[in-house]
């Protein structure tokens, strides 16, 4: 017992665990949010702004009460609307190509919380799981491949190497004093702001001046102690979605009949292909198995994650079920939400081959392009 407690310790503090599957889990809430904010642009004014059916003052004193964060509420400018909503359409790109992404996870959370929390009753259950990611990506080292940070650390010998890290955190800690002078932010998220940018600087102060020293190797130490607690909560939170999502359903009579399916499936709402639904509702057979095999899934799926294998195979379910809950029912962003949670769990060497294949797709274009810009005939020059 002692000596597996000791090499379970030295696993989680020796290095990140997860690489691979918190890359994915990155990238997709990051895609998921930034196509979402370009698909509601037109629309942004009335879902979170001052067009919206839910005021100013009615978020005002629901903020009051929950003391929820969001810095939409620090003025009810238009310009300052159109401020918040591009950094964070920015922020979810960059996060999305991992650059400086310690930086940038902290601006997706703050965006996607200050969005969410001014109007609550916007959102479904997918931005409930991407309000919550974005609080746990900030724990994780989710950059360490498939980034630019991972490229510039392969480059340059360093993933904090120029000076666009610090001019960064310079701006964020500018707002960040501001917010905690004018009592804009509150005890805990003082806390935890004081608390990322210190950790950063002295992260960045390491890596410069003392890359293999032993302070350099502690905050490594916690880094990686950090993130592989972020990964179980990670883990956690989606079993537990699952789990609670499965045993609520077992409670209902349309879910004991095998009902459930066929009322969802003949609203109008949720038809955006009604011949498909009409083609599906009208098979009693199709909507019960749909019915008892969604709520099978999802109560064992926890159950499965000390077996390879069947958890592989019910992942792949899960994901089928929920892009057919995209087509279907037409809710892609809480698809893909879902979707990107689940990646969690997606084997290591899947997730690797799938990372070669992609890399040598993009070499073979590459060397196509060259070929064909070599095979171009050189126009000969202009005679006097």
């Amino acid at each position: 017992m002692r000596r597996t407690l000791a090499q379970a310790a030295a696993k989680a503090t020796g290095q990140a665990l997860g690489p691979y599957q918190s890359a994915v889990v990155r990238i997709g809430f990051a895609a998921t949010w930034l196509f979402f904010l370009l698909r509601e642009f037109p629309n942004r004014h009335e879902l979170y702004g001052p067009d919206g059916p839910w005021s100013w003052d009615l978020a005002e004193r629901l903020i009051a009460s929950n003391h929820a964060f969001t810095v939409l509420m620090w003025s009810d400018s238009a310009l300052w609307f159109e401020t918040v909503y591009a950094l964070s359409l920015l922020a979810s790109a960059l996060l999305l190509l991992g650059w400086r992404t310690r930086a940038t996870s902290v601006l997706f959370m703050v965006g996607v919380l200050s969005l969410q929390n001014r109007s609550v009753f916007m959102g479904d259950g997918g931005d409930n799981v991407i309000h919550l990611m974005a609080v746990y990506l900030v724990l994780t080292r989710c950059a360490r491949v498939w980034s630019l940070d991972a490229r510039r650390a392969r480059l340059r010998g360093s993933a904090s190497a120029g000076a666009a890290g610090p001019l960064l955190w310079a701006a964020l800690g500018a707002v960040f004093v501001y917010g905690a002078a004018s009592g804009r932010f509150g005890a805990l998220w003082t806390a935890a702001f004081a608390t990322l940018w210190a950790g950063t600087a002295l992260w960045w102060l390491a890596d410069r001046y003392e890359p293999e020293g032993e302070r350099r190797a502690t905050l490594d130490v916690l880094a990686n102690l950090l993130h592989n607690a972020g990964m179980l909560v990670i883990t956690a939170e989606v079993c537990l979605i699952y789990a609670t999502a499965g045993w609520y359903k077992i409670q209902g009579s349309r879910w004991q009949d095998g009902t459930a399916l066929y009322y969802p499936l003949r609203l109008d709402y949720f038809t955006p292909w009604p011949w498909l639904s009409e083609l599906l509702a009208g098979s009693g057979a199709v909507v019960m198995l749909l019915t008892y095999g969604t709520v099978a899934v999802q109560v064992a799926f926890p159950f499965t994650l000390f077996n390879r294998r069947v958890k592989n195979v019910l992942l792949a379910v899960m994901m089928l079920e929920h892009a057919g809950i995209a087509v279907l029912l037409g809710l892609p962003f809480f698809s893909l939400a879902m979707i990107a949670a689940d990646a969690v769990f997606l084997p290591t060497g899947f997730l690797v081959w799938a990372g070669a294949r992609v890399a040598a797709v993009r070499v073979f274009r590459r060397r196509e392009a060259v070929v064909a810009a070599a095979a171009e005939p050189v126009a000969a020059p202009a005679g006097r």
